[in-house]
């Protein structure tokens, strides 16, 4: 597998916790989007670490062809 499958049409929107890391799945075969469950086992993906600075909302794509990766950019609109 070399192309992440598409999960969602839209971001996964998140409240995020200042300090905490956060594994976003990177390859699309997760069953707890937008975050790493250990799907990818066995293909060339591994998650992004998203470190959160301040706690707030993220919106973390869930077409995974964000330029911005593990962040929405709006990829999904083409």
């Amino acid at each position: 597998m070399n192309k992440a499958i598409r999960a969602s049409d839209t971001p996964y929107i998140m409240d995020v916790v200042a300090g905490k890391n956060y594994f976003w799945c990177a390859c699309g075969k997760s069953k707890k989007q937008p975050l790493c469950d250990g799907s990818h086992s066995g293909t060339d993906f591994t998650p992004l670490i998203y470190k959160a600075t301040e706690s707030k909302k993220v919106f973390f794509c869930g077409c995974k062809q964000s330029s911005k990766q593990p962040i929405c950019d709006g990829s999904h609109n083409k």
